[in-house]
């Protein structure tokens, strides 16, 4: 089945985006622009057919697409961001994902992030985080009609920093998080402790793409059977994203 994938370039006001690196103030806008060019490229050679959308000038962190939405077979639920500056972002994917998916939108007070939504065989794993509250979760799992585990923390801002899954009943995990009941049935890549926030990793097939900055836990993932891909993705971890922030997959 073709893959295709929704992706968007920073616009020219991506230095401002929300952030709490401290290299914020040294990010490089030409830079993430080839940075970003090259994460398209990759996926383009991966097989993934991208739907390229025009910069969005107005939102400082609308390349971050996924966090606009979940997508789950023949539906996608649009997000209601946490922060309202965001707001708004989600406008242009909703007028696209309409022509291939039946969509509805998160209700106020319900908050719902992309960042913070797992898809694993049969389920989907939600953090409760910063950025998606419990009533945005319960709005999610109605409307997707598939079963949503929790994994509760508030000091953090989406799960997928900590937990992403890579094919094959296997995740690649924080040590913080091993032991919690809802993570039991699968096979856990544990990070390294000086690398516990590479979690945020992107699967196409059995290829895993990874930061060039994780290279501890890429070797990990080489060890587990996966083949793996580094990219430099500096200037999108200055604004507190990663690779999986950078496309919405269906």
């Amino acid at each position: 089945m073709k893959i295709h994938a929704i992706v968007r370039p920073p616009g020219r006001n991506f230095k401002s985006c929300l952030s709490e690196h401290p290299l914020h103030h040294t990010l490089d806008f030409e830079l993430a622009l080839e940075q970003h060019k090259k994460y398209c490229q990759t996926l383009e050679d991966l097989g993934v057919d991208l739907i390229k959308l025009d910069p969005d000038d107005e939102h400082p962190d609308s390349c971050f697409v996924e966090d606009t939405v979940v997508v789950h077979a023949n539906r996608a639920m649009i997000t209601r961001m946490a922060k309202e500056s965001r707001r708004g972002e989600s406008d242009r994917i909703e007028a696209v994902l309409s022509e291939f998916k039946q969509i509805e939108s998160v209700k106020a007070p319900g908050t719902l992030e992309g960042g913070d939504v797992v898809h694993l065989p049969d389920s989907l794993l939600c953090g409760i985080t910063k950025r998606t509250n419990s009533e945005g979760a319960t709005q999610m799992e109605r409307w997707l009609e598939i079963p949503v585990l929790l994994i509760k923390d508030l000091n953090i801002m989406h799960i997928k920093s900590h937990i992403t899954y890579l094919e094959r009943n296997t995740i690649l995990v924080n040590p913080r998080y091993v032991e919690d009941p809802v993570l039991e049935p699968y096979s856990k890549i544990v990070l390294p402790p000086e690398e516990m926030h590479s979690a945020n990793t992107l699967t196409i097939g059995n290829v895993v793409i990874m930061s060039a900055r994780h290279n501890k836990s890429s070797q990990l993932v080489k060890e587990a059977g996966f083949d793996v891909i580094q990219l430099n993705m500096s200037e999108f971890e200055k604004c507190d994203g990663a690779l999986t922030c950078l496309s919405i997959l269906f």
